[in-house]
């Protein structure tokens, strides 16, 4: 029984000290850091803070370069806005002038054949001074791109004429072309801006 506890002594004295052994191999493994080591570590997170300090500024400065290139193309925009309306104001107001002015001379002609028809009783005076009047308007008007539409026995479109009534057809040739043109169409720069109202035949 002597023997037994005593090598159970033993067995435990041997343990004590291996653990002892390694609690000081750990504890050497854990403060074996050397002063060199801990400096580095700390200048490379100090060097990673100076560049995220930088980032963060450059990426303010970029935010803020965008910031005032926006705020300078919304003015732009908005000054533009406003010259266009104004623009489209004054031509609103404005864009008969240029052929009112050319109609002047015309009615200054009426104004001249109204004093004819008081002061004279020769038909043929009266028709050419009226004719000149007329042809005079009508030079007119095409100058600023006024164009009659031809329409007298062409074929019926409906894109351009308007059918006002049907009549019988002289010939077979006829049927479905205009037969008689009521109200002549008319043309601005190629432009339709007015339908012939005519007759068709049938």
């Amino acid at each position: 029984m002597f023997f037994k506890k005593k090598k159970r002594m033993n067995d435990n004295t041997n343990a004590a000290a291996e653990n002892a052994d390694n609690m000081s191999q750990n504890h050497d493994e854990l403060v074996d850091v050397g002063p060199n080591d801990t400096t580095a570590e700390i200048e490379d997170i100090e060097s990673e803070n100076i560049a995220g300090d930088d980032e963060v500024t450059r990426l303010k400065s970029e935010v803020l370069e965008l910031k005032d290139k926006h705020l300078r193309m919304v003015a732009e925009f908005d000054n533009f806005r406003r010259r266009t309306a104004k623009e489209r104001i004054e031509m609103t107001a404005t864009a008969s002038k240029d052929v009112l002015q050319s109609l002047l001379v015309v009615l200054d002609d009426v104004d001249r054949a109204s004093k004819q028809l008081d002061n004279t009783t020769d038909i043929k005076i009266l028709k050419e001074g009226i004719s000149l009047v007329f042809n005079k308007f009508r030079h007119i008007m095409q100058q600023k791109g006024l164009k009659v539409m031809e329409a007298q026995n062409e074929e019926f479109n409906p894109d351009l004429h308007e059918a006002i009534t049907e009549i019988p057809a002289p010939n077979e040739k006829m049927v479905g072309k205009i037969m008689d043109v009521v109200e002549a169409g008319y043309y601005l720069n190629d432009k339709l801006i007015r339908h012939a109202k005519v007759v068709v035949g049938k």
